[in-house]
């Protein structure tokens, strides 16, 4: 999962203390959105095309921002609007179900870590591999979920661990991974309960750690996994990854926008006639392809 930063973490927390999480006082004219962990404004009458031109960042059009440059296997050769990689065919997919075209679809710019910072935002919904966090969603609202987060191992090659990762095996190896992670909380929940794995500041100390044999494997995020053992360390591999305990990525709106209703509604119909399923069978081969084991 990625990181907050410093400042972002200060602006929720004082945004928190300050405002006492205003954008929940209203009860007459909010409601829940299932999965999403938040309060959002009433949604509108209904989620047709029509009825969402009220709460649209510019009318007319659907605004869907996320960073630049953007990465495969997310967006393919750093073209948001390509329609290609599956963040940029998921919010197209979106778009369509709520009645834009293609043509009716605006990117905008919006850097990672100041699209969950507080405040207005100048567009519908970011894409950006955004995890949901009960800190985030103190200042900004999530919608369910269109990609679910495993946790991967990763180890070197002439590791033991690379052959033998059973349950019961997988409590003889010494983890390691960075302070403060979900990856860190897996480890202890999951993988070695009454045991006490090594912890790092910085995952780049984790890294080195595995390099130099300190540890046996890290745990840490499918995509990040892929990347680490792809480009970063020489010799590594990405063993597996394990079932997924509830951390998503989530599309992100401004606190409280009433759109995400209509926007959750058109990702469960995503969900339950295939697409999402399709569009990662498509562009995530690389996660997907992993064999999963148990914990």
């Amino acid at each position: 999962m990625r990181q907050m930063t410093g400042a972002a973490m200060a602006a929720i927390a004082v945004l928190a203390a300050s405002a006492g999480l205003a954008g929940c006082a209203s009860s007459t004219s909010s409601s829940a959105s299932p999965g999403s962990g938040t309060t959002v404004s009433a949604s509108p009458a209904s989620c047709g095309n029509s009825a969402i031109q009220g709460e649209l960042y510019a009318k007319g059009r659907l605004t869907v921002a996320t960073d630049k440059p953007v990465y495969p296997p997310w967006f393919v050769n750093n073209q948001p609007a390509s329609g290609q990689g599956y963040e940029s065919a998921v919010a197209y997919a979106v778009a369509a179900q709520l009645g834009f075209s293609k043509s009716q679809v605006t990117w905008a710019y919006e850097p990672f870590d100041s699209s969950y910072a507080p405040g207005p935002k100048k567009f519908d919904f970011d894409i950006n591999e955004v995890s949901y966090s009960t800190a985030r969603a103190q200042v900004v609202t999530f919608s369910d979920s269109y990609y679910d987060v495993q946790q991967a191992l990763v180890a070197l090659k002439t590791s033991p661990i690379v052959a033998k990762h059973s349950p019961a095996d997988l409590k003889t190896y010494v983890f390691g991974d960075q302070v403060g992670t979900t990856s860190l909380a897996f480890i202890n929940s999951q993988i070695q309960p009454a045991q006490t794995p090594k912890v790092f500041e910085t995952l780049n100390d984790v890294k080195q750690a595995l390099q130099t044999k300190q540890i046996a494997a890290l745990v840490t995020d499918t995509p990040t996994a892929q990347f680490i053992s792809s480009s970063e360390i020489k010799g590594s591999v990405m063993v597996a990854q394990f079932p997924s305990t509830g951390e998503h990525y989530g599309l992100l709106f401004a606190k409280g926008n009433p759109l995400v209703s209509c926007v959750n509604k058109a990702l469960g119909t995503l969900r339950s006639n295939g697409t999402l399923a399709k569009l990662a069978a498509k562009f995530l081969q690389v996660y997907t392809s992993v064999p999963t084991i148990k914990p």
